[in-house]
């Protein structure tokens, strides 16, 4: 994205030169005038000129990709002057995740650049948990006369990680017909020993017990319980109004992002099936699978997709065409299959999610709400805000929908194993 605009930075030399040379004629001061008619000189020169060329390069490099929390991170950036042009001011803003706090250091630089030349500033950030994506590096060039002025951002995709995924993630009994790692209440054949059942003609002879064969002289068959597949959709909320958050804190959607990504990965540790998709923005969809190509293209869906961009619809970001479905709800519902469970990621900021959560599960849905509690109280609006998210929390409840009320300030594994003992009452 490039915008053009003028500064008007010679706007006060105009109005002086021309009181000027208005006094030198009033006067009959022939120096007056010809001081006068110089500014006028310079301040026309401005209107001949022309926004300057910009075409930049980024490269950022990360000391540490991986980091653990509280780490530090240096970010060594250079910026490539790549066009055929002089830029004689040039200033450099880059896009520090928002969950990062620069320490050390400063994300802004300036500089002159001539075509063909680099330029180069550092800084450093202290990791925090989750998965955070640089936005884009805004640049900002005027031209010698500094009149005219060129913003423009620079793509340049880098990712800090620091996660710690939970131990277990929170799904439910409700498994697919396939075998897997989460044990069922059902039995049949698996690796956990359940009871024995009298024999039947046709029973594997890998099933008999043999023991009780050479004991009683009776056969006998082994049951087990059966371990069956889980399918999981994880579905962040970037609808326009899930991007919620306090005064210079991260919003909602870039924690439901970093969540999101501790839930896949906690999912494909078991050796599971999980899926991506968002509600709101152009379409994302990535249908529950396993193997290091889905999951690579999964954690490329979270860095990439414009749907998850850490910029709220109303403050400029790229969306592309908007949504062309005018009910993203809609969308959602015919994407869901009757044995995938659904992670819903939302701050709960209006009641359509929650009517939609109570939907699904009225007809069967397994759904599970992660919600990141991003509301306040030092203002009334704040106040009412946290009792209304409350309130749909115990409407969800009351509907038989599981909610995982996530503190950011603590780890997601602490709000999950909280939220499951609650479960298991």
């Amino acid at each position: 994205m490039t915008r053009t605009r003028r500064t008007h930075h010679w706007r006060g030399a105009v109005a002086v030169a021309l009181l000027g040379a208005a006094l030198g004629v009033l006067f009959k001061r022939p120096l007056i005038v010809l001081a006068a008619s110089v500014g006028v000189g310079f301040a026309v020169y401005p209107h001949l000129s022309t926004p300057p060329a910009v075409s930049l390069s980024v490269d950022r490099r990360l000391s540490e990709r991986d980091p653990a929390p509280g780490e530090t991170v240096t970010v060594t950036v250079t910026v490539t002057n790549e066009g055929e042009s002089w830029v004689p001011d040039l200033r450099l803003i880059d896009g520090v995740p928002a969950m990062l706090t620069v320490v050390d250091g400063t994300a802004r630089h300036t500089a002159t650049l001539r075509p063909g030349e680099a330029t180069t500033f550092s800084y450093t950030v202290a990791a925090e948990h989750g998965a955070h994506r640089f936005r884009p590096l805004t640049a900002i060039a005027r031209d010698a006369s500094g009149e005219h002025e060129v913003e423009t951002e620079v793509e340049a995709v880098d990712e800090i990680e620091c996660l710690r995924a939970p131990s277990e993630p929170p799904v439910d009994d409700a498994t697919a017909p396939y075998p897997g790692r989460v044990l069922t209440d059902d039995s049949g054949a698996g690796v956990e020993f359940d009871h024995t059942r009298e024999y039947h003609p046709g029973d594997a002879r890998s099933r008999i017990d043999w023991r009780q064969l050479a004991k009683t002289g009776s056969l006998a068959t082994l049951e087990f319980r059966q371990e069956r597949s889980v399918s999981v959709t994880v579905c962040v909320d970037a609808r326009a109004a899930a991007y919620r958050g306090q005064s210079g804190e991260p919003h909602a959607v870039s924690h439901a992002v970093a969540a999101a990504r501790e839930l896949l990965e906690s999912i494909w540790d078991l050796g599971e099936r999980g899926g991506l998709t968002t509600l709101g923005g152009p379409d994302c969809w990535l249908p529950p699978g396993r193997g290091t190509d889905h999951a690579a293209r999964a954690r490329r869906l979270l860095l990439t997709h414009p749907s998850l961009s850490p910029r709220p619809p109303d403050a400029g970001r790229a969306r592309g065409d908007e949504d062309t479905d005018p009910n993203p709800f809609d969308r959602l519902r015919a994407r869901l299959g009757g044995n995938a469970q659904l992670f819903l990621l939302t701050p709960l900021a209006d009641d359509e999610i929650v009517e939609f959560a109570l939907e699904q599960a009225a007809r069967s849905q397994s759904v599970t709400v992660v919600s990141p509690d991003v509301t306040g109280a030092d203002s009334p609006g704040e106040r009412l805000a946290t009792v209304e998210r409350r309130n749909r929390i115990d409407r969800l409840h009351r509907g038989g929908v599981r909610v995982v009320d996530w503190d950011p300030a603590n780890r997601l594994r602490k709000s999950v194993a909280t939220a499951r003992r609650r479960w298991q009452r």
